[in-house]
């Protein structure tokens, strides 16, 4: 698993991490019982995976007290990420009074005395500036040592810009993947800042990993898309297939086109099973070629990013 840095926290972090989203979420999933969840972090592990990308909504707390069962006894072979905003109670909640009982509970549930970082998870557009005091409350705890660095988890370009331009965050988690790539042209200024940047939803929610096509159909929390929306997708993966070629899985493809971009740190695909968590592993093997990545950024300017996809 190759390493890159961690913005300005003096850590490196393996180049794919593992999204925790899953871990103990019966409300969006199939829960795995405890025992698998705590072997599948051991196993990522033991496969040079060391960043993991949690939050206290995710299974109502479930996800970070399971990432902390397994990380008992192995703090220092791991970093950490979790996020401030979406409750363990199900409650949504971004003012600066609400971050500190907010991280301890998360430094409880987790088994440990520090966070490698943390996000306010997906605010208002008017939060992101820091100026109701999120930022500073956050800088408190830097100086406690109950963190090493912060920032926030966004969705576009324009957020990106907002952070970047009128904060000194340390952190941010960004959407960005093959079908999705209006924030790239902001990955530079992060750089130029020494921020690092998470990448989240690599695999399009699912359309990216080879499994969905036009005929799919979807029930849960994925039922949001309408047929036209599907077909519209579907036709789109075909182009991305025929652009890759049948010798790579989507999955990996899907990873190492964003890993082409030397400004990212990692990218966090969700694992539900051993399975998932060995492909997403072996895209760190090899890049992407050149060729291939040059294509893929073509097909998204000149079609994919007028469509209207949906999220």
């Amino acid at each position: 698993m190759n390493t890159r840095p961690y913005g300005n926290t003096g850590k490196q972090v393996s180049e794919v991490g593992f999204g925790a989203w899953q871990l103990g979420n019966k409300q969006d999933w199939e829960s795995m019982n405890d025992a698998e969840a705590v072997k599948l972090v051991h196993e990522a592990i033991e496969r040079g995976m060391n960043f993991f990308d949690t939050a206290p909504g995710y299974g109502r707390g479930a996800s970070e007290e399971l990432l902390g069962q397994a990380i008992r006894g192995r703090r220092n072979e791991v970093v950490i990420n979790t996020k401030f905003g979406h409750g363990a109670d199900g409650v949504t909640d971004y003012s600066a009074s609400a971050i500190r009982e907010s991280v301890e509970q998360s430094l409880k549930r987790l088994q440990t005395d520090y966070l490698d970082s943390i996000l306010i998870h997906n605010p208002p557009f008017d939060h992101l500036d820091g100026k109701f005091g999120q930022y500073d409350v956050f800088d408190e705890l830097k100086r406690e040592g109950k963190l090493l660095a912060y920032g926030a988890s966004v969705d576009s370009r324009e957020e990106m810009i907002e952070v970047i331009s009128k904060t000194n965050v340390g952190v941010i988690e960004v959407m960005f993947n093959i079908m999705y790539q209006e924030t790239a042209e902001t990955f530079k200024l992060a750089k130029e800042k020494n921020i690092g940047l998470i990448v989240k939803v690599p695999l399009d929610s699912g359309w990216l990993s080879g499994k969905y096509n036009s005929g799919s159909t979807f029930e849960g929390v994925r039922k949001r898309w309408s047929p036209e929306i599907i077909a519209k997708r579907g036709a789109i993966v075909d182009r991305i297939r025929s652009i890759i070629g049948e010798d790579t899985s989507m999955t990996v493809a899907a990873l190492r086109f964003i890993l082409a971009y030397p400004e990212i740190a990692t990218v966090i695909p969700g694992v539900r099973s051993v399975q998932q968590l060995i492909e997403n592993v072996s895209a760190s093997a090899g890049v992407m070629p050149a060729e291939q990545v040059l294509q893929l950024e073509q097909l998204w300017s000149t079609d994919i990013q007028f469509q209207q996809l949906g999220w």
